[in-house]
């Protein structure tokens, strides 16, 4: 058994977060010694790292308790963890299209910007009348 801190460094997630997971229900409710500390098995810290993975692949919290119960369910179908994967695929395009607007946007702005001691700025310009 684990103290937090060392299923905080065995995992690669903050004290914090592990607390913050195990109130919203991701991670289950763990073990307390007599005194009310927080004790945790290999198997908690083993779904830590499962969350930090999904946490890291940009998944939100809804979504990993998705996967998580999927991961804990033998029988599931795997289809239904690809539909997840690649719905999450399709969010993440999604959203380096609108990063490649934003950033050709700004470019342009920027280019057509003196940076000067002018006060004129087609930039706040830009910003004002949108």
């Amino acid at each position: 058994m684990k103290t937090i801190g060392q299923a905080a460094k065995a995992s690669g997630v903050t004290a914090k977060m592990i607390r913050h997971y195990e109130s919203i229900g991701l991670l289950t409710s763990v073990t307390r010694t007599e005194s009310g500390y927080r004790s945790y098995s290999d198997d908690e810290v083993h779904t830590l790292r499962f969350i930090r993975r999904c946490r890291d692949l940009g998944f939100s919290l809804p979504q990993i308790g998705e996967l998580l119960a999927l991961w804990h369910d033998r029988n599931r179908a795997s289809s239904e963890v690809r539909r997840l994967a690649l719905d999450h695929v399709a969010t993440i395009k999604t959203k380096i299209a609108e990063l490649s607007d934003m950033v050709r946007t700004l470019e342009h702005l920027a280019s057509n910007c003196h940076g000067d001691e002018r006060p004129e700025c087609p930039i706040l310009d830009d910003f004002a009348t949108s």
